[in-house]
Protein backbone atom coordinates (compact mmCIF):
# COMPACT_ATOMS: atom_id res chain seq x y z
CA UNK A 1 0.00 0.00 0.00
CA UNK A 2 2.79 2.39 0.94
CA UNK A 3 4.58 1.65 -2.34
CA UNK A 4 1.41 2.40 -4.32
CA UNK A 5 0.95 5.77 -2.59
CA UNK A 6 4.63 6.55 -3.13
CA UNK A 7 4.39 5.71 -6.83
CA UNK A 8 1.29 7.89 -7.23
CA UNK A 9 3.01 10.81 -5.51
CA UNK A 10 6.04 10.40 -7.78
CA UNK A 11 3.84 10.55 -10.88
CA UNK A 12 2.04 13.66 -9.60
CA UNK A 13 5.35 15.34 -8.79
CA UNK A 14 6.76 14.48 -12.23
CA UNK A 15 3.67 15.91 -13.94
CA UNK A 16 3.93 19.05 -11.81
CA UNK A 17 7.58 19.50 -12.72
CA UNK A 18 6.85 18.94 -16.42
CA UNK A 19 4.00 21.46 -16.52
CA UNK A 20 5.99 23.98 -14.48
CA UNK A 21 8.85 23.74 -16.95
CA UNK A 22 6.49 24.70 -19.76
CA UNK A 23 5.81 28.00 -17.98
CA UNK A 24 9.47 29.00 -17.76
CA UNK A 25 10.23 31.71 -20.31
CA UNK A 26 12.65 30.79 -23.06
CA UNK A 27 15.13 33.35 -24.30
CA UNK A 28 16.44 32.26 -27.70
CA UNK A 29 18.86 34.99 -28.61
CA UNK A 30 18.69 35.26 -32.39
CA UNK A 31 17.39 37.20 -35.35
CA UNK A 32 13.63 36.91 -35.89
CA UNK A 33 11.87 37.75 -39.13
CA UNK A 34 9.33 40.58 -38.65
CA UNK A 35 7.95 41.00 -42.16
CA UNK A 36 4.20 40.77 -41.66
CA UNK A 37 2.89 43.03 -44.45
CA UNK A 38 6.17 43.18 -46.36
CA UNK A 39 6.90 39.51 -47.00
CA UNK A 40 10.21 38.44 -48.51
CA UNK A 41 10.93 41.65 -50.39
CA UNK A 42 14.30 43.36 -50.89
CA UNK A 43 14.54 45.96 -48.12
CA UNK A 44 17.27 48.28 -49.36
CA UNK A 45 16.83 51.03 -46.75
CA UNK A 46 15.55 51.58 -43.22
CA UNK A 47 15.01 54.75 -41.19
CA UNK A 48 12.94 55.90 -38.23
CA UNK A 49 11.05 59.00 -37.09
CA UNK A 50 9.86 58.89 -33.50
CA UNK A 51 8.57 55.36 -32.99
CA UNK A 52 7.77 54.91 -36.67
CA UNK A 53 10.09 52.72 -38.77
CA UNK A 54 10.19 53.13 -42.56
CA UNK A 55 11.33 50.44 -44.98
CA UNK A 56 12.27 51.26 -48.57
CA UNK A 57 11.79 48.42 -51.06
CA UNK A 58 14.56 48.31 -53.62
CA UNK A 59 15.67 46.71 -56.88
CA UNK A 60 13.19 44.72 -58.96
CA UNK A 61 10.29 45.69 -56.70
CA UNK A 62 8.19 48.82 -57.20
CA UNK A 63 6.24 48.89 -53.97
CA UNK A 64 7.73 52.02 -52.41
CA UNK A 65 7.87 52.62 -48.67
CA UNK A 66 6.31 50.68 -45.79
CA UNK A 67 5.76 51.90 -42.23
CA UNK A 68 5.63 50.07 -38.91
CA UNK A 69 4.32 51.70 -35.73
CA UNK A 70 4.86 48.66 -33.47
CA UNK A 71 8.57 47.82 -33.61
CA UNK A 72 8.27 45.93 -36.88
CA UNK A 73 5.54 43.49 -35.81
CA UNK A 74 3.34 44.63 -38.69
CA UNK A 75 3.93 46.82 -41.74
CA UNK A 76 1.61 48.84 -43.98
CA UNK A 77 2.34 50.33 -47.38
CA UNK A 78 2.46 54.13 -47.57
CA UNK A 79 1.00 56.12 -50.47
CA UNK A 80 4.30 56.04 -52.37
CA UNK A 81 3.53 52.56 -53.62
CA UNK A 82 4.82 52.46 -57.19
CA UNK A 83 8.48 53.37 -56.75
CA UNK A 84 11.69 51.43 -56.28
CA UNK A 85 13.25 53.05 -53.21
CA UNK A 86 17.02 52.76 -52.74
CA UNK A 87 17.56 55.15 -49.83
CA UNK A 88 15.79 56.80 -46.90
CA UNK A 89 16.68 59.66 -44.55
CA UNK A 90 14.80 61.46 -41.79
CA UNK A 91 14.99 65.01 -40.47
CA UNK A 92 12.46 65.55 -37.69
CA UNK A 93 9.04 64.96 -39.24
CA UNK A 94 10.47 65.03 -42.76
CA UNK A 95 11.03 61.64 -44.40
CA UNK A 96 13.03 61.56 -47.66
CA UNK A 97 12.88 58.66 -50.12
CA UNK A 98 15.46 58.30 -52.88
CA UNK A 99 14.03 56.42 -55.86
CA UNK A 100 15.04 54.71 -59.08
CA UNK A 101 14.76 57.26 -61.96
CA UNK A 102 12.32 59.61 -60.18
CA UNK A 103 14.56 61.43 -57.70
CA UNK A 104 13.61 62.34 -54.14
CA UNK A 105 10.17 62.28 -52.57
CA UNK A 106 9.33 64.01 -49.29
CA UNK A 107 6.67 63.24 -46.69
CA UNK A 108 5.97 65.48 -43.71
CA UNK A 109 3.15 63.38 -42.29
CA UNK A 110 4.68 59.94 -41.75
CA UNK A 111 4.11 58.70 -45.27
CA UNK A 112 0.47 59.65 -45.69
CA UNK A 113 1.36 62.00 -48.53
CA UNK A 114 4.52 62.38 -50.63
CA UNK A 115 5.79 65.22 -52.81
CA UNK A 116 8.50 64.91 -55.46
CA UNK A 117 11.23 67.47 -54.77
CA UNK A 118 14.19 66.30 -56.92
CA UNK A 119 13.23 64.77 -60.24
CA UNK A 120 14.80 62.64 -62.98
CA UNK A 121 17.59 61.20 -60.84
CA UNK A 122 18.59 57.71 -59.78
CA UNK A 123 19.15 58.39 -56.05
CA UNK A 124 21.40 55.78 -54.44
CA UNK A 125 22.03 57.46 -51.07
CA UNK A 126 20.75 60.20 -48.76
CA UNK A 127 22.14 62.02 -45.71
CA UNK A 128 20.84 64.86 -43.53
CA UNK A 129 22.63 67.54 -41.52
CA UNK A 130 20.12 70.03 -40.11
CA UNK A 131 18.34 71.65 -43.04
CA UNK A 132 21.07 70.39 -45.38
CA UNK A 133 20.01 67.31 -47.32
CA UNK A 134 22.48 65.44 -49.55
CA UNK A 135 21.44 63.09 -52.35
CA UNK A 136 24.00 60.78 -53.95
CA UNK A 137 23.01 59.84 -57.49
CA UNK A 138 24.03 57.55 -60.28
CA UNK A 139 26.31 59.38 -62.75
CA UNK A 140 25.42 62.94 -61.66
CA UNK A 141 27.09 62.89 -58.26
CA UNK A 142 25.85 64.71 -55.16
CA UNK A 143 22.93 67.12 -55.07
CA UNK A 144 22.42 69.48 -52.13
CA UNK A 145 19.35 71.11 -50.62
CA UNK A 146 19.86 73.82 -48.00
CA UNK A 147 16.15 74.18 -47.19
CA UNK A 148 15.08 70.68 -46.18
CA UNK A 149 14.53 69.38 -49.68
CA UNK A 150 12.55 72.25 -51.19
CA UNK A 151 15.23 73.18 -53.73
CA UNK A 152 18.31 71.34 -54.98
CA UNK A 153 21.62 72.25 -56.61
CA UNK A 154 24.26 69.96 -58.09
CA UNK A 155 27.59 70.03 -56.26
CA UNK A 156 31.04 69.76 -57.84
CA UNK A 157 31.34 66.03 -57.11
CA UNK A 158 30.32 64.27 -60.34
CA UNK A 159 30.50 60.52 -59.77
CA UNK A 160 28.35 57.51 -59.00
CA UNK A 161 27.73 58.01 -55.26
CA UNK A 162 26.60 54.83 -53.53
CA UNK A 163 26.82 56.05 -49.93
CA UNK A 164 26.88 59.21 -47.82
CA UNK A 165 27.68 60.02 -44.18
CA UNK A 166 27.79 63.30 -42.27
CA UNK A 167 29.82 64.32 -39.22
CA UNK A 168 29.37 68.02 -38.46
CA UNK A 169 30.64 69.94 -41.50
CA UNK A 170 32.39 66.82 -42.79
CA UNK A 171 30.51 65.02 -45.54
CA UNK A 172 31.82 61.68 -46.84
CA UNK A 173 30.78 60.25 -50.20
CA UNK A 174 31.42 56.65 -51.19
CA UNK A 175 31.73 56.23 -54.94
CA UNK A 176 31.89 53.57 -57.63
CA UNK A 177 35.55 52.58 -58.23
CA UNK A 178 36.94 55.87 -56.87
CA UNK A 179 36.77 55.32 -53.12
CA UNK A 180 35.77 58.01 -50.67
CA UNK A 181 35.54 61.77 -51.24
CA UNK A 182 35.38 64.36 -48.46
CA UNK A 183 33.84 67.81 -48.18
CA UNK A 184 34.62 69.98 -45.15
CA UNK A 185 32.19 72.76 -46.12
CA UNK A 186 28.85 71.01 -46.55
CA UNK A 187 29.40 69.96 -50.13
CA UNK A 188 30.80 73.14 -51.66
CA UNK A 189 34.18 71.55 -52.40
CA UNK A 190 35.29 67.92 -52.50
CA UNK A 191 38.66 66.17 -52.27
CA UNK A 192 39.44 62.52 -52.82
CA UNK A 193 40.73 60.80 -49.69
CA UNK A 194 43.53 58.23 -49.69
CA UNK A 195 40.95 55.44 -49.99
CA UNK A 196 40.84 55.04 -53.77
CA UNK A 197 40.05 52.33 -56.31
CA UNK A 198 37.22 50.91 -54.21
CA UNK A 199 33.48 50.59 -54.71
CA UNK A 200 32.13 51.95 -51.43
CA UNK A 201 28.59 50.74 -50.77
CA UNK A 202 28.25 51.98 -47.18
CA UNK A 203 29.66 54.53 -44.76
CA UNK A 204 29.35 55.15 -41.02
CA UNK A 205 30.93 57.68 -38.67
CA UNK A 206 31.76 57.34 -34.97
CA UNK A 207 33.56 60.46 -33.77
CA UNK A 208 36.85 60.63 -35.71
CA UNK A 209 36.39 57.01 -36.81
CA UNK A 210 35.03 56.58 -40.32
CA UNK A 211 34.07 53.14 -41.65
CA UNK A 212 33.75 52.31 -45.34
CA UNK A 213 32.04 49.12 -46.53
CA UNK A 214 33.37 48.04 -49.92
CA UNK A 215 32.71 45.55 -52.70
CA UNK A 216 34.55 42.27 -51.98
CA UNK A 217 37.16 43.97 -49.77
CA UNK A 218 35.27 44.28 -46.51
CA UNK A 219 35.54 47.28 -44.22
CA UNK A 220 38.18 50.01 -44.24
CA UNK A 221 38.75 52.29 -41.25
CA UNK A 222 40.02 55.84 -40.87
CA UNK A 223 40.78 57.18 -37.39
CA UNK A 224 41.48 60.73 -38.56
CA UNK A 225 38.40 61.77 -40.53
CA UNK A 226 39.46 60.16 -43.78
CA UNK A 227 43.11 61.25 -44.03
CA UNK A 228 44.44 57.69 -43.76
CA UNK A 229 42.71 54.33 -44.16
CA UNK A 230 43.50 50.76 -43.17
CA UNK A 231 41.71 47.59 -44.14
CA UNK A 232 40.21 45.82 -41.12
CA UNK A 233 40.23 42.08 -40.51
CA UNK A 234 36.82 41.95 -42.20
CA UNK A 235 38.54 41.97 -45.56
CA UNK A 236 36.85 39.96 -48.31
CA UNK A 237 33.10 40.49 -47.96
CA UNK A 238 30.90 42.91 -49.87
CA UNK A 239 29.52 45.24 -47.18
CA UNK A 240 26.25 46.94 -48.08
CA UNK A 241 25.29 48.32 -44.68
CA UNK A 242 26.99 49.71 -41.58
CA UNK A 243 25.63 50.79 -38.20
CA UNK A 244 27.28 52.21 -35.09
CA UNK A 245 26.39 51.69 -31.43
CA UNK A 246 29.15 53.07 -29.20
CA UNK A 247 32.31 51.12 -30.03
CA UNK A 248 30.17 48.35 -31.54
CA UNK A 249 30.06 48.33 -35.34
CA UNK A 250 27.64 46.21 -37.36
CA UNK A 251 28.32 45.24 -40.98
CA UNK A 252 25.67 43.83 -43.29
CA UNK A 253 27.14 41.73 -46.07
CA UNK A 254 26.10 40.00 -49.28
CA UNK A 255 25.96 36.25 -48.71
CA UNK A 256 27.58 36.24 -45.26
CA UNK A 257 24.94 37.90 -43.09
CA UNK A 258 25.91 40.19 -40.20
CA UNK A 259 29.32 40.77 -38.61
CA UNK A 260 29.83 42.69 -35.37
CA UNK A 261 32.95 44.39 -34.07
CA UNK A 262 33.03 45.13 -30.35
CA UNK A 263 36.17 47.26 -30.49
CA UNK A 264 35.73 49.84 -33.27
CA UNK A 265 36.62 47.50 -36.11
CA UNK A 266 39.70 45.73 -34.77
CA UNK A 267 38.07 42.30 -34.58
CA UNK A 268 34.85 40.94 -36.07
CA UNK A 269 32.49 38.08 -35.24
CA UNK A 270 29.78 36.68 -37.51
CA UNK A 271 26.39 36.86 -35.74
CA UNK A 272 23.81 35.11 -37.91
CA UNK A 273 21.83 33.14 -35.34
CA UNK A 274 18.34 32.80 -36.86
CA UNK A 275 19.33 34.84 -39.93
CA UNK A 276 21.27 32.29 -41.91
CA UNK A 277 23.39 33.90 -44.58
CA UNK A 278 20.81 36.37 -45.83
CA UNK A 279 22.30 39.36 -47.58
CA UNK A 280 21.79 42.50 -45.48
CA UNK A 281 21.44 45.88 -47.19
CA UNK A 282 20.28 48.18 -44.38
CA UNK A 283 20.17 48.66 -40.61
CA UNK A 284 18.09 50.68 -38.17
CA UNK A 285 18.47 50.93 -34.38
CA UNK A 286 15.33 51.85 -32.42
CA UNK A 287 13.82 51.04 -29.01
CA UNK A 288 16.74 48.76 -28.06
CA UNK A 289 16.31 46.67 -31.20
CA UNK A 290 18.50 46.35 -34.27
CA UNK A 291 16.53 45.92 -37.50
CA UNK A 292 18.12 44.42 -40.60
CA UNK A 293 16.70 44.87 -44.10
CA UNK A 294 17.61 41.83 -46.16
CA UNK A 295 17.90 40.83 -49.81
CA UNK A 296 14.63 39.01 -50.55
CA UNK A 297 13.95 38.18 -46.92
CA UNK A 298 12.15 41.25 -45.64
CA UNK A 299 13.03 42.63 -42.21
CA UNK A 300 14.69 40.82 -39.31
CA UNK A 301 14.88 42.07 -35.73
CA UNK A 302 17.05 41.30 -32.71
CA UNK A 303 17.49 42.82 -29.22
CA UNK A 304 20.45 45.16 -29.52
CA UNK A 305 21.63 44.54 -25.97
CA UNK A 306 21.86 40.82 -26.63
CA UNK A 307 23.70 41.23 -29.92
CA UNK A 308 26.39 43.51 -28.52
CA UNK A 309 26.63 41.65 -25.21
CA UNK A 310 29.64 39.52 -26.18
CA UNK A 311 32.97 41.34 -26.15
CA UNK A 312 36.59 40.29 -26.70
CA UNK A 313 38.38 41.45 -23.54
CA UNK A 314 42.00 40.46 -24.13
CA UNK A 315 44.39 40.35 -27.07
CA UNK A 316 46.23 37.43 -25.42
CA UNK A 317 45.30 33.97 -26.66
CA UNK A 318 44.73 31.52 -23.78
CA UNK A 319 46.62 28.22 -23.66
CA UNK A 320 43.43 26.23 -23.13
CA UNK A 321 39.65 26.45 -23.16
CA UNK A 322 38.08 27.87 -20.01
CA UNK A 323 34.79 28.99 -18.48
CA UNK A 324 34.93 31.32 -15.48
CA UNK A 325 32.46 31.74 -12.66
CA UNK A 326 29.94 34.45 -13.44
CA UNK A 327 30.14 37.75 -11.59
CA UNK A 328 28.32 39.02 -9.69
CA UNK A 329 26.75 35.87 -8.31
CA UNK A 330 24.00 35.92 -7.11
CA UNK A 331 22.83 38.60 -9.58
CA UNK A 332 19.80 40.67 -10.52
CA UNK A 333 19.24 40.76 -13.47
CA UNK A 334 22.63 41.18 -15.24
CA UNK A 335 25.81 39.15 -14.82
CA UNK A 336 29.04 38.66 -16.75
CA UNK A 337 30.13 35.31 -18.18
CA UNK A 338 33.77 34.99 -19.28
CA UNK A 339 35.27 32.21 -21.36
CA UNK A 340 38.51 31.51 -23.20
CA UNK A 341 38.99 29.93 -26.64
CA UNK A 342 42.36 28.29 -27.27
CA UNK A 343 44.35 28.62 -30.49
CA UNK A 344 45.18 24.89 -30.42
CA UNK A 345 44.79 23.43 -33.96
CA UNK A 346 44.27 26.97 -35.29
CA UNK A 347 41.33 28.63 -37.00
CA UNK A 348 37.81 29.50 -35.91
CA UNK A 349 35.96 27.54 -33.25
CA UNK A 350 32.21 26.89 -33.26
CA UNK A 351 31.23 28.04 -29.79
CA UNK A 352 27.96 27.62 -27.90
CA UNK A 353 27.22 29.22 -24.53
CA UNK A 354 23.92 27.90 -23.24
CA UNK A 355 21.89 28.55 -20.07
CA UNK A 356 19.71 25.83 -18.46
CA UNK A 357 17.29 25.86 -15.53
CA UNK A 358 17.33 23.37 -12.64
CA UNK A 359 15.28 20.91 -14.71
CA UNK A 360 17.80 20.84 -17.52
CA UNK A 361 15.57 22.88 -19.82
CA UNK A 362 17.49 25.20 -22.14
CA UNK A 363 16.32 28.76 -21.44
CA UNK A 364 18.85 30.87 -23.36
CA UNK A 365 21.38 30.38 -26.13
CA UNK A 366 23.81 33.26 -25.68
CA UNK A 367 26.45 32.33 -28.24
CA UNK A 368 26.09 29.93 -31.15
CA UNK A 369 28.65 30.94 -33.74
CA UNK A 370 32.23 30.74 -35.01
CA UNK A 371 34.68 32.71 -32.85
CA UNK A 372 38.36 33.43 -33.20
CA UNK A 373 40.67 32.26 -30.39
CA UNK A 374 40.68 34.74 -27.52
CA UNK A 375 39.04 35.68 -24.22
CA UNK A 376 35.44 36.87 -24.28
CA UNK A 377 32.92 38.37 -21.89
CA UNK A 378 29.16 38.01 -22.30
CA UNK A 379 26.91 40.52 -20.53
CA UNK A 380 23.89 38.29 -19.76
CA UNK A 381 20.58 40.05 -19.04
CA UNK A 382 18.19 37.61 -17.34
CA UNK A 383 15.25 40.01 -17.07
CA UNK A 384 13.01 37.49 -18.86
CA UNK A 385 13.79 34.72 -16.37
CA UNK A 386 12.40 34.00 -12.91
CA UNK A 387 14.44 33.78 -9.72
CA UNK A 388 16.24 30.51 -9.23
CA UNK A 389 19.34 28.43 -9.82
CA UNK A 390 20.64 28.19 -13.41
CA UNK A 391 23.54 26.47 -15.11
CA UNK A 392 25.59 27.72 -18.03
CA UNK A 393 27.59 25.46 -20.33
CA UNK A 394 30.41 26.16 -22.78
CA UNK A 395 30.59 23.87 -25.82
CA UNK A 396 33.40 24.18 -28.40
CA UNK A 397 33.30 22.20 -31.64
CA UNK A 398 30.74 19.86 -30.09
CA UNK A 399 32.80 19.15 -26.97
CA UNK A 400 31.56 20.23 -23.53
CA UNK A 401 34.28 22.34 -21.92
CA UNK A 402 32.67 23.16 -18.58
CA UNK A 403 29.38 23.82 -16.79
CA UNK A 404 28.91 26.23 -13.89
CA UNK A 405 26.11 27.24 -11.54
CA UNK A 406 24.67 30.73 -11.02
CA UNK A 407 21.83 32.18 -8.93
CA UNK A 408 19.30 34.79 -10.07
CA UNK A 409 17.67 36.66 -7.17
CA UNK A 410 14.93 39.17 -7.98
Amino acid sequence: MKNSIYNILCVIFALFIFNFSLLIPYCMCQWVQVSNGIGNLYVSSLAYSGNNIFAGIGPEYYTGVYISTNNGSTWTQTSISNQSVYSLAVNGNSVFAGTLFYGVFLSTNNGTNWTQTLSNQYVLSLAVNGNYVFAGTYYYGVFLSTNNGTNWTQTSLINDVYSLAVNGNYVFAGTDQNGVFLSTNNGTNWTQTSLTNQRVFSLAVNGNYVFAGTYQNGVFLSTNNGTNWTQTSLNFQSVYALAVNGINILAGTSGFGVYVSYNNGTNWAQRNEGLGNHGVGSFCILNNYIFAGTFNGGVYRRPLGELVAIQPISSEIPNGFSLSQNYPNPFNPVTNLEFGISSAAGGLRFVSLIVYNMLGVEVATLVNDNLNPGTYKYNFDASALTSGVYFYKLVVNGNIIDTKRMVLLK
